[in-house]
């Protein structure tokens, strides 16, 4: 198994240090960078496993960063701040982050944070790679899981997010069967997170659906695909069709 490679981006530079020279001691291959232009730099160079991402950056926007690398790159992101608060925990996952811890953090915590994530996204990768080999339709719509591209009905490619894409499996899997936000956060593998809440959890599930919809909905304020299912949660409500690729 490769070692991680960990890029630790933070303006302040004993902060940096700390968290790269931590993180090495504990079996993994942390890069240290401080803006933006660092980060792509990084990320053009060689692989990248996680990215750890404080939301204040002196004169750059953390959580502008992290929706403009989810645009081009499905790597997963852990927001580190100082803002704690469930609101500004919420703008990291609407963003596309994959955690948010807060600081001051036990390293320890941080770690462990660390490996989770990278668990679920080699987990998520090998299933997809090992046993998802089919085709999926629903409204037009095309889902190869082997390759995790989505096509329109006009036959266009949108780009998903990982945290995207494993919400359409879920619900490509449920067809016409009322979830709820526990059971799809379950399902992501997304409830190990002690310090979110259960009201947190299910607010970072509407925000997941919301921008989901946004991609596969004609008009998203009036869903016809991901519809709300009231007082419960939500239901995929198209057939979907499945083929071996």
């Amino acid at each position: 198994m490769a070692i991680p490679r960990i890029l630790v981006v933070d303006d302040d530079a004993d902060m940096r240090q700390m968290m790269t020279q931590f993180l090495r001691q504990s079996g993994t291959i942390a890069l240290p960078a401080a803006t933006e232009r660092e980060v792509l730099a990084h990320l053009e160079d060689g692989r990248v496993d996680l990215i750890l991402l404080d939301v204040m950056l002196g004169d750059e926007n953390g959580l502008e960063i992290c929706g403009r690398l989810r645009n081009e790159q499905d790597v997963p992101v852990i927001m580190v701040s100082a803002l704690s608060a469930d609101h500004q925990r919420m703008e990291g996952y609407a963003v596309g982050a994959d955690d948010y811890i807060a600081k001051p953090f036990n390293p320890e915590l941080l770690l462990a944070r660390v490996k989770a994530v990278l668990s679920r996204a080699r987990r998520s990768s090998s299933l997809v790679h090992r046993r998802n080999t089919k085709t999926f339709t629903f409204a037009g719509w095309t889902y190869h899981a082997k390759t995790e591209e989505v096509l329109s009905p006009d036959n266009v490619q949108v780009a998903l997010s990982r945290r995207e894409i494993a919400l359409l499996q879920v619900l490509l899997a449920n067809p016409h069967i009322p979830l709820t936000r526990a059971e799809i956060a379950t399902a992501l593998d997304v409830t190990g997170d002690s310090a979110q809440s259960s009201e947190a959890m299910g607010r970072s599930i509407d925000v997941l659906v919301g921008r989901l919809r946004g991609k596969i909905e004609i008009n998203p304020k009036a869903p016809q695909i991901l519809k709300t299912e009231r007082g419960l949660g939500y239901v995929f409500s198209v057939d979907v069709a499945a083929r071996d690729s």
